[in-house]
């Protein structure tokens, strides 16, 4: 009988073991869906963060037309997460990133030597403007082309470049393009996502006059440099633009046709 005894409370004594241990792995996975939650962003939320005065008005008026918060949570940008705004100009697209990632994260503000010197040094002025007095202390400037030591190999969640790519067509060709691209994908983690925005461009199109190029050279190029190419939106479509002017027209400036691809590097 005593044996009996023992071997039942034994029983109870793993059962009670188990549905303690079953209780703790459902806590866990409680508090971690819960962590991933808090970091997520919907478009909605963001776009009250970004509508904050704190964000020059300048930037906040072309909101409209360039859908940041929709950008983002189309990108996968969270909170705390390390990103880059690559050929970023004078920041509007990085400090929306600053806003997103918040003061847990990072964000990189990169730029080579002629970009800088662009529109008659404005860009540089730009943001030296936007970064006076350490208003965006999430951010870190590097002056200088990638790869670069500032930014280490496999440590960005996120890259993004918007409205470049055609640029480095125009002077390098595919090979230039592709090399830029191989660049990105080297600082970003694996699984890491690079965000491209451009201008729309046609076939037959004198695209490097209009500096404008083709949605299919941008992802032959991404996958040319190794690049996944997981998903592409037209969230930035302007039917209007008929594809045949220069893109700072007058008539179309800031409303061009733009397609939006995300890549993703291989894990």
């Amino acid at each position: 009988m005593k044996s009996k005894a023992r071997v039942k409370n034994f029983r109870q004594l793993v059962s009670g073991a188990l549905a303690l241990g079953l209780m703790a792995c459902a806590l866990q996975s409680v508090a971690a869906t819960k962590n991933v939650s808090a970091k997520k962003w919907n478009a909605e939320e963001l776009s009250q963060a970004l509508a904050n005065s704190s964000r020059p008005q300048a930037d906040r008026d072309r909101d409209a037309d360039r859908k940041p918060a929709q950008l983002m949570t189309f990108f996968g940008v969270q909170k705390g997460m390390t990103a880059i705004d690559v050929i970023g100009l004078d920041g509007y697209v990085t400090e929306v990133l600053s806003v997103t990632v918040g003061p847990n994260g990072k964000v990189y503000l990169q730029n080579g030597p002629a970009a800088l010197q662009l529109r008659n040094g404005a860009v540089l002025k730009g943001i030296e403007s936007r970064l006076a007095n350490n208003r965006l202390p999430n951010v870190v400037r590097v002056d200088d082309n990638l790869p670069n030591p500032a930014v280490p190999a496999n440590s960005v969640d996120v890259a993004i470049t918007a409205m470049n790519l055609h640029d480095l067509i125009i002077r390098g060709g595919a090979p230039a393009a592709t090399a830029f691209m191989k660049s990105v994908y080297t600082a970003l983690k694996p699984g890491g996502v690079f965000g491209v925005v451009d201008h729309v461009g046609t076939e037959t199109g004198d695209n490097a006059k209009l500096h404008r190029m083709t949605k299919q050279q941008a992802i032959d190029i991404a996958k040319e440099s190794g690049f996944i190419v997981e998903a592409e939106s037209d969230m930035l479509a302007h039917p209007a633009d008929d594809h045949t002017k220069y893109v700072l027209d007058p008539s179309l400036r800031g409303k061009t046709d733009q397609f939006t691809l995300r890549l993703r590097k291989p894990t």
